[in-house]
């Protein structure tokens, strides 16, 4: 069982914080289709360094870096996806 400390709580605050701040983005992207503002090059950064960071949780098994970037890791695939289809 993984044991939940100080610092985790923190990385947990900070993790929920950063998370929920991108998930308008996405739901307004799917709910508008306009994806004219966002940049790929952009977002395909930011998911191989989200894929970097889930990595790096799941070796220290921290819970924080885990849920957060794995929450974020699906909101920039459904991002990337989003740009290819509604792209013109």
């Amino acid at each position: 069982m993984i044991e939940i400390d100080y610092i985790e709580i923190i990385g947990m605050c900070a993790a929920v914080l950063t998370t929920a701040a991108y998930l308008p983005q996405v739901y307004k992207t799917y709910k508008t289709k306009d994806v004219s503002g966002l940049s790929l090059p952009m977002v395909l950064m930011l998911l191989v360094g989200v894929i970097l960071w889930f990595i790096y949780g799941l070796i220290l098994k921290r819970p924080s870096l885990i849920l957060a970037n794995g929450i974020t890791l699906v909101s920039a695939v459904l991002l990337v996806s989003f740009i290819l289809k509604y792209r013109k």
